[in-house]
């Protein structure tokens, strides 16, 4: 496995993640101690607001919505930046709910330092 889909692999898996304690490893190892989450409605800085941030996603989508998020495979790279697409599916199988893009921008170690998230078909209300 490339250390590219590893990544993205990670990130997706750290949004599904039941387990609080798990999570917050999979943010420590994912974001650098002073990184960033950005939609269009709201940020998160550091590691406790990302734990706010992904632990408030899945208690509303995967635990209580019964959706997963999944990656659409097609992650692309080039110097510190990574792009890739991803969908909220229903757990029980079903079309796409919500499509989304992030854009990634890494550090020197390869730690995520800023995390934009860009909502392609949001999902319903």
């Amino acid at each position: 496995m490339s250390k590219l889909n590893e990544l993205v692999d990670l990130y997706i898996a750290v949004w599904n993640e039941p387990e609080a304690n798990r999570r917050r490893q999979g943010i420590a190892a994912l974001w650098a101690e002073d990184g960033a989450h950005f939609t269009p409605s709201l940020e998160a800085r550091g590691h406790p607001a990302l734990e706010a941030r992904v632990a408030g996603a899945y208690e509303k989508w995967v635990k209580a919505g019964g959706f997963v998020f999944r990656s659409a495979n097609n992650a692309e790279d080039h110097h510190n930046g990574v792009r890739f697409n991803w969908e909220m599916v229903p757990a029980a199988g079903g079309a796409a709910a919500a499509v989304g893009f992030d854009f990634l921008v890494l550090g020197d170690d390869g730690r995520i330092r800023l995390d934009y998230q860009f909502l392609d078909r949001p999902p319903a209300p």
